[in-house]
């Protein structure tokens, strides 16, 4: 069964059929060939998405989608500039800097390479700075954006695992600094060796200007973030309050949309949602079969048969996420592996919270690495480079996620982590 199952659904997707039709048809397949009505179909889609933990991700890409249009981005990329942009090479050390503000913003790794790479682009082309390498750091950078809390992919496997989507946002600060400062170290290297000119002088008054301007961008993921881990509402309250504080802020206080604005906005957001809604309903369908013929838990005794070493299981669990990861978009690759490696997780008694935040960082990663790299396609489109030089530039900072990715994996392992 899981052999048919699997078989099938590759064959679809390398046919090019929608990962969504390609889930819902592979399931199909299983329930026809056993006979199993297919009115179930039905019936476990809609029990796939009636979920009131789910609400969260619509309105997140929503928020997101409409701060990345507004100025509030900008205030962020001045802020940062002001803050760090005197350094040689300041302005690539200030794309990673406004890449984490902005993550703590969107929790969408597309919305924050948009945002970050239409304001920063044009500065970085003016001086001088190397176009592929700093479209490749833009991209990078925005795989943060699905780390740092809120973060649309750790809603998503915490509604799959059943786990606690407040934990999963406390524990996505650090791996999320993490690769902050690995890229803003390998940017920095790269600015002595290419001779970078160095930035503005440094100037109180100038951070005091721009922080006042970008203080409402900044407010946002305290308030979002402070009222959740303070128990004043929920995460799908959250998002709610996300909304209603971008329009107010968009509308009123920066001014700088308007109705026709919010209405194109809306209707991306919508179509966005769409697509993400309708995997999870699809994906509902296979989750149905996989636990039905208990294909999960044979997987997990054929792979301990070989190894029952933590060690070497976990290197072939994240090696497995890497791999999807460059082969699907996040969301149906994280939809897709949950219900397939939990009780192989759990048989290796290792934390839910501590492998969502390996499974939301690899695939996060698979951002950046073709053919699949969302990211990679935003900075071409907004560079105007081909995606084959930004793929080419764009490796050693992969390397530098990769060791915090595996730092992630097995410091628990030696240093007792409460997650």
């Amino acid at each position: 069964m899981a052999l048919i199952l699997f078989t099938s659904f590759l064959v679809l997707l390398f046919l090019g059929v929608p990962v969504a039709i390609a889930i819902a048809l592979a399931s199909m397949v299983i329930l026809m060939q056993e006979g199993v009505p297919l009115m179930l179909v039905a019936q476990r889609m809609f029990s796939g998405i009636d979920n009131f933990s789910l609400i969260a991700v619509p309105l997140f890409i929503l928020a997101g989608d409409i701060m990345a249009r507004g100025r509030i981005s900008e205030r962020l990329v001045e802020f940062a500039d002001a803050l760090l942009g005197f350094l040689r090479g300041g302005l690539s050390v200030v794309a990673v800097m406004a890449g984490m503000f902005f993550a703590a913003i969107s929790g969408s790794g597309a919305a924050s390479t948009a945002a970050i790479g239409s304001s920063l682009v044009p500065e970085l082309k003016r001086k001088g700075y190397c176009e592929t390498s700093s479209a490749s750091l833009i991209a990078a950078s925005g795989t943060i954006g699905v780390v740092i809390p809120p973060s649309v992919p750790m809603i998503l496997y915490a509604v799959m695992a059943q786990e606690s989507v407040s934990r999963l946002f406390l524990n996505g600060f650090i791996p999320g600094v993490m690769m902050g400062l690995v890229l803003i170290v390998i940017a920095v290297r790269q600015a002595y060796q290419r001779d970078y000119p160095p930035g503005s002088p440094f100037s109180v008054a100038n951070i005091t200007r721009t922080f006042y301007r970008a203080i409402w961008g900044l407010l946002t993921p305290f308030i979002i973030l402070g009222g959740i881990f303070s128990g004043y509402f929920t995460p799908s309250e959250a998002a709610v309050i996300a909304v209603n504080y971008s329009l107010i802020a968009s509308l009123f206080i920066y001014r700088d949309m308007g109705l026709k604005d919010i209405y194109r906005i809306m209707r991306r957001s919508i179509m966005t949602t769409g697509v993400i809604m309708f995997i999870i309903a699809t994906s509902s369908v296979m989750s149905w079969v996989l636990a039905n013929w208990n294909i999960p838990s044979m997987i997990a005794q054929s792979v301990l048969e070989i190894s029952t070493n933590p060690y070497v299981l976990l290197l072939l669990i994240t090696l497995l996420i890497l791999a999807t990861g460059i082969f699907m978009e996040t969301a149906s690759a994280l939809i897709i592996l949950t219900p397939v490696l939990l009780p192989l997780v759990k048989i290796l008694d290792i934390c839910l919270v501590h492998f969502g935040l390996i499974m939301v960082m690899g695939l996060a990663i698979g951002m950046i690495t073709p053919p699949v790299a969302i990211n990679l396609y935003v900075a071409s489109s907004i560079t105007g480079l081909p995606i084959e030089r930004i793929s080419g530039s764009v490796i050693p900072f992969l390397l530098g996620l990769l060791l915090v990715l595996f730092t992630v994996v097995y410091l628990p392992l030696f240093v007792p982590v409460i997650f």
